[in-house]
């Protein structure tokens, strides 16, 4: 611990040269917020992306925009012009992005849905037609028209798998490329106020063009921000809103599932059909309510096996639809250390058995407007032979204060009921959860969460709270987290990253962005402490290591270089045994090193690595992964990742053990709306290979076909096991 404090005696030093930095180029939200007019289309409008009809022509034109990377402010090399229309129904978004080598400067990786932000050129438009400051919707695309759709909470929370009913086309030149948006007004929430005049909502458009990493906004964000920092955003008016009428969209499935096992000697086989659906009814601009009925996640993605050598418990996020739509209103949902309310707890045999079982129905009600928001949820899950039935509800109210500021309160309740089969009897826990959001400044966000939970089976009382504050300025980054989790306090319906212990988080770094220096976009050196001990007796300690970081570079084309290096100290006093190796409870120091890298993302041909060694406990230990994606053409990508563990002499018996973990993905891409994925992943460790092969067609917005395909293969002699499943389901979406 002595060499502990030596460092720890060094960081104030660093964080004060932090604070001492001359702060340039923040400047606060203007007083008079620009504004942009809409036009309303007098001929209809063909969503085509080639923006011909008359109306675009007489469209007022948008095009100062303000560049966020890679230097604030100046000229710019890549132009973006953006008009608005509407009619009765739909709000429509024309923009044209100039670049003079056309077709051959596009840099597009993939056409899925949902695309990964920071790979591709995008466009991108955010909207707050409630003009609460606080909350947007994005809506974005890519030269080839693929769609992305999100919400944002406070610009620091994200919710990127909502999905709305809306389209975008989008046409290439030799120019540039053109994208026409059509955002129906039925999938926005807004107020329709009784003088036309009045309506204002809060609008930001904003384009990455991704050959030279240059993203530009509308209007001015200082680049310490983003474009859903909404109190900068522009003033959208002259809309003529229609009156919200009743918006209800059901959303039916058929599904038919067949399963094949292999266990041993035994062969079984099984078929069945499955009916449900969902159906969502907006009540009001500001109040949703969400019904599900025998609900199916069979085309949710699949969680990849992990090799765990650390003391915490490994969070897998949550894949399925229904629970990730709204998802960023729960308390703890911008975490994963302490979440009060984690969806993954439903739907499963146990807490995080992989093995589903069947949710018979549930409710969400959501409600939100400028002063407050609030939101319940109830499911019941079926009783399987491994688990008894089971109810899930929560509850939530936030209040919003001042600018930029919240305090909510959260309960979760769950209620497993008495199975005799299983001999359990009734058994309920829950927890009661309040936490909030300051800004008091446009750089500074401090956050707030104070959770507690009871169990009636053996009346147990436990806490858990975490403080979060963090400084966010053009040249640096200050900040400090604090987690708590005692070892009574047991969320049945959420997450905790360890029992007993209190982390201490504290560091920042330095952004520099050397302006003679064209092939570096930003360096930034800096470091963390992470400090472990008993949350029962503080004087406990638990772990601690300093991450130190003298190269984090981001390269002009966005490509990445670290080299970091960890101090480390271990305080093993409990059963401690990564991948089945026990360690021998005593007191460790050892310090490690790790070099960190990625090429382009946006070329053809990419590559990502990492290389970690050094002492690990009381042996060594050495992990390399690499990453190889290729990507011809926006419409195919072939991805192979592999992960090697290599442990020498470690533990009690001095043992030695190398893993190999091997990832192959495919997509093939026919336009955003057809696809075929798939990946296959063998895990040494315990030698279980896994295929999954998924087939979707977006017949019409947001109504698909799937065909989906898992196997899963154990290749143990003394415990052989094999399972196919084979699904095909049908969905529909129709919005009344």
């Amino acid at each position: 611990m002595k060499n502990f404090k030596r460092y720890i005696f060094c960081i104030p030093l660093f964080l004060a040269q932090l604070i001492l930095a001359q702060e340039q180029g923040n400047f606060p939200p203007p007083e008079n917020a620009p504004t942009i007019n809409a036009k309303r289309a007098i001929s209809p409008i063909k969503v085509d992306g080639k923006l011909m009809e008359e109306d675009w022509k007489h469209a007022a034109v948008t095009k100062d925009f303000f560049r966020m990377e890679p230097r604030q402010g100046g000229k710019y090399l890549y132009e973006t012009s953006v008009k608005l229309l509407y009619d009765e129904r739909n709000l429509y978004v024309g923009a044209f992005c100039k670049d003079t080598l056309g077709r051959k400067g596009i840099r597009v990786q993939d056409l899925r849905r949902d695309f990964r932000w920071g790979e591709n050129d995008i466009f991108f438009v955010q909207l707050d037609p409630q003009n609460l400051k606080q909350y947007c919707v994005s809506f974005q695309t890519t030269p080839y028209g693929n769609q992305r759709d999100l919400q944002n909470f406070n610009d620091s929370n994200i919710d990127s798998d909502w999905n709305a009913l809306w389209s975008v086309r989008t046409h290439q030149t030799d120019s540039g490329y053109y994208a026409e948006f059509a955002i129906p007004f039925k999938s926005l929430r807004y107020e329709r106020p009784h003088n036309p005049d009045s309506i204002t909502w809060g609008i930001t458009f904003s384009r990455l063009a991704r050959r030279d990493y240059e993203q530009t906004v509308f209007p001015a964000i200082p680049q310490s921000f983003s474009p859903y920092r909404m109190t900068y955003a522009a003033k959208l008016k002259g809309l003529e809103l229609p009156e919200p009428g009743a918006n209800v969209r059901v959303e039916p499935y058929f599904l038919y599932q067949y399963d094949n096992i292999e266990n041993g000697q035994i062969n079984s086989s099984d078929g069945n059909v499955k009916l449900g659906g969902d159906v969502k009814w907006v009540i009001n601009p500001r109040s949703v309510l969400d019904l599900t009925f025998n609900t199916d996640f069979a085309q949710a993605d699949v969680d990849r096996a992990v090799n765990n050598l650390e003391r915490f418990n490994i969070f897998f996020p949550e894949r399925r639809q229904f629970f990730l739509e709204n998802s960023g209103i729960w308390a703890g949902a911008d975490n994963q250390s302490i979440v009060p309310f984690f969806s993954r707890t439903i739907g499963l045999e146990g807490n995080f058995n992989a093995e589903p079982a069947r949710l018979d129905a549930g409710v969400r009600y959501t409600m939100r407007d400028e002063d407050r928001s609030i939101a319940g949820l109830y499911i019941h899950q079926a009783e399987t032979p491994e688990s008894p039935g089971a109810s899930f509800g929560v509850g939530r109210y936030l209040q919003n204060y001042g600018k930029e500021n919240n305090i909510g309160l959260m309960l979760t309740h769950r209620a497993n009921e008495e199975s005799k089969e299983l001999g359990q009897r009734n058994h309920h826990n829950s927890t009661l959860t309040i936490d909030g959001l300051i800004r008091p400044k446009n750089e500074m966000t401090i956050s707030y969460l104070l959770s507690t939970s009871r169990n009636n089976s053996n009346d147990t009382i436990g806490f858990a709270g975490r403080v979060f504050a963090g400084y966010s300025a053009n040249k640096f980054y200050l900040g400090h987290l604090t987690n708590i989790v005692t070892k009574d306090y047991y969320p049945g319906m959420g997450f905790v990253f360890q029992k007993n212990v209190i982390q201490h988080n504290p560091g920042g770094y330095f952004i520099w962005r050397p302006k003679k220096i064209s092939w570096i976009r930003r360096w930034d050196p800096g470091a963390f402490i992470n400090y472990y001990h008993d949350a029962d007796k503080p004087g406990n300690f638990q772990q601690a290591n300093i991450y130190l970081f003298p190269v984090y570079i981001f390269f002009s084309d966005n490509s990445f270089l670290q080299y970091a290096i960890f101090p480390t100290w271990q305080n093993i006093n409990f059963g401690f045994a990564p991948l089945g190796i026990p360690i021998v409870q005593d007191n460790y120091y050892y310090t490690r090193h790790q070099v960190d890298f990625r090429t382009n993302q946006s070329a053809k041909v990419s590559l990502s690595g990492s290389i970690n060694w050094g002492d690990f406990y009381n042996g060594e230990r050495t992990t390399l992964e690499g990453g190889l994606r290729i990507a011809p053409i926006p419409h195919t990508t072939l991805t192979v990742d592999y992960e090697f563990n290599d442990l020498r002499k470690l533990g009690e018996a001095k043992e030695s053990l190398q893993t190999h973990l091997t990832t192959l993905g495919i997509r093939f891409a026919l336009n955003p709306r057809v696809q075929l994925t798939g990946f296959y992943q063998y895990n040494t460790f315990d030698d279980r290979g896994r295929w999954n092969v998924r087939a979707s067609w977006e017949y019409q917005p947001l109504s698909f076909i799937y065909l989906v395909f898992n196997n899963t293969r154990r290749d143990t002699l003394d415990d052989p096991f094999q399972e196919h499943q084979f699904i095909g389901k049908v969905t529909f979406l129709k919005q009344f």
